[in-house]
């Protein structure tokens, strides 16, 4: 290989116009390359095999991604060669990176087979997406529709506390209604009392006793004592009833002494 070829070689490769200049005049220090001074130029590249172009490539500086890539597409284009009989192994090259280069150009050649099989997994994909969006729209309603449980809850509660807040308003007037009625009661019951009293002391003391309306001051009083002394708890009378003739009989007496 001549420097006109390794400098064509390293320019495709990526390199620098200034790059592959210092590596062609290692590499003819080196004895890697010569010069043809006849300006012969040949097209395209001449190298034996994959190995020796890792090789270059690598020592020209390229990283081992990029060699990998370079000899790939050289492959492909028919610039070198695959030596299949080559056994060489370099620092470069893991696990015959030769033939793996090989089996990847075969199956470049069938392309359409991996196309064809990648559309069947993006296929598989867009289902499953869809049942994703399916699965994802349910759900979206079923969060809607507990929304709306939720806020039909919350316009309930609101109309339970307004009726509780109206009871509860209606139970205090009916306290304070029940309080006015009880103090009006009280109020008639005295008043029933004070009327009773005052008929009592009025009433014809003679009829209550049945005496004659001419009975005097002091029959009335002599009927008192007699009634007193039959109802008199010590002489097994009715004690109640006995309170009742002596508040009578008070009364009487006093009605008496007054006029």
């Amino acid at each position: 290989m001549n420097t006109d070829q390794a400098f064509d070689l390293l320019k495709d490769a990526g390199l620098t116009e200034s790059m592959s200049i210092q590596t062609l005049r290692r590499w003819l220090r080196e004895g890697k390359i010569k010069y043809d001074g006849t300006g012969n130029r040949k097209t395209g590249y001449i190298i034996d095999d994959t190995d020796q172009a890792f090789d270059l490539l690598k020592d020209a500086g390229l990283t081992k991604s990029m060699s990998i890539q370079t000899v790939r597409r050289w492959l492909h284009e028919g610039k070198i060669k695959y030596d299949g009989t080559t056994n060489r192994t370099t620092e470069y090259i893991i696990d015959d990176t030769a033939s793996k280069l090989f089996i990847n150009e075969r199956t470049d050649q069938n392309k359409d087979e991996i196309i064809h099989q990648l559309k069947l997994k993006i296929k598989t994909q867009d289902k499953h997406i869809e049942g994703i969006e399916e699965i994802h729209k349910t759900a979206k309603n079923i969060v809607i529709q507990q929304r709306d449980k939720l806020d039909k809850l919350n316009k309930e509660i609101v109309i339970l506390k307004n009726v509780t807040r109206k009871l509860q308003n209606e139970t205090t007037d009916l306290l304070k209604e029940n309080t006015e009625l009880h103090n009006e009661l009280i109020k008639l019951k005295e008043n029933k009392r004070d009327h009773f009293r005052s008929t009592t002391q009025s009433n014809d003391y003679s009829k209550k006793l049945g005496l004659s309306k001419l009975a005097s001051n002091k029959d009335v009083l002599a009927e008192y004592k007699g009634l007193l002394k039959i109802t008199h708890p010590d002489h097994g009378g009715n004690a109640k009833l006995f309170r009742y003739i002596k508040t009578d009989y008070d009364h009487f007496r006093n009605n008496i002494k007054d006029s």
